[in-house]
């Protein structure tokens, strides 16, 4: 049977295996993508029922991602089994470090199905570009606590910077989708995850991971272009128009490939069409 797809995904929200009374709240919080938790949300005794909950609630009218536990515990091979079910639009995998872990979910899970590598351990950046060529794989993303955590980091602004380039670059080379952020922890501080949000932005990411339903709007309108921007565009792309193809300039600036690329950009995040 043929898997669901998705749009662009800008933010994507977790919600715990092991609370399937939660999961249709998760799909009403307007996030562009759910990610069902059998990893870190769920405690070490509920492993196998949130993964019969998550098996039982699947459906193709409603497609979401599963994060499964990583290759190197002993829920892996079991929660494999439900990555090829109706439903399933990918397959977040955690602590990807190598090709071969990618190659044996992408071997269950099927074709047409992504893997979306979690890169949050020393040894995963390091190997980042074999895990992102590895067949399958559609974005990485950046599990920013636990790599922390990993390489002995304190903060994950100016200290992780260097990762987070370097993940960006890797998925540019790599022809894939642009990286997505790690998750904010600060659920009742709008401004911070604002402020994170933009961040990830202005280095390249194309998305952010959440962990409250409270804290997808915020992240989705980061990702929007502001009035100004829209505006400005529209502009270059007249002027462009209007020039015929010769060199033109605007405010004072000239309007070249590059400018009028970005423009074209923030025009189409706007949803606007552009000839």
């Amino acid at each position: 049977m043929a898997q669901p797809t998705m749009g662009i995904v800008r933010s994507y929200l977790f919600a715990p295996g092991s609370r399937p009374e939660r999961f249709a709240k998760a799909l009403e919080a307007g996030a562009d993508a759910i990610i069902l938790d059998l990893e870190d949300a769920v405690g070490l005794a509920d492993k196998a029922a949130a993964r019969d909950a998550i098996a039982g609630w699947l459906s193709p009218q409603r497609p979401v991602l599963v994060r499964i536990n990583g290759s190197d515990t002993p829920w892996f091979e079991d929660d494999l089994a439900i990555c090829g079910l109706p439903g399933v639009a990918g397959v977040v995998l955690p602590k990807a470090e190598r090709p071969e872990q990618i190659a044996a979910v992408a071997a269950r899970a099927g074709a047409g199905v992504p893997v979306l590598p979690l890169i949050e351990t020393a040894a995963g950046i390091w190997n980042a570009h074999a895990v992102a060529t590895a067949p399958g794989v559609q974005r990485l993303l950046f599990g920013t606590i636990d790599f922390q955590v990993d390489m002995g980091i304190d903060g994950e602004g100016e200290e992780l910077l260097h990762f987070r380039s370097q993940l960006v670059l890797v998925s540019r080379v790599a022809g894939l989708l642009a990286p997505v952020d790690g998750v904010c922890t600060a659920i009742d501080d709008p401004e911070r995850l604002r402020e994170e949000t933009h961040r990830a932005r202005r280095l390249g990411f194309g998305a952010k991971l959440c962990i409250h339903p409270k804290q997808v709007g915020v992240v989705s309108d980061c990702w929007r272009p502001t009035a100004e921007q829209v505006g400005w565009a529209r502009r270059v792309v007249a002027a462009d128009a209007a020039s015929g193809g010769a060199a033109v300039a605007l405010d004072g600036k000239m309007i070249d490939r590059p400018v009028l690329l970005k423009a074209r950009e923030i025009l189409a995040g706007a949803g606007e069409a552009v000839a």
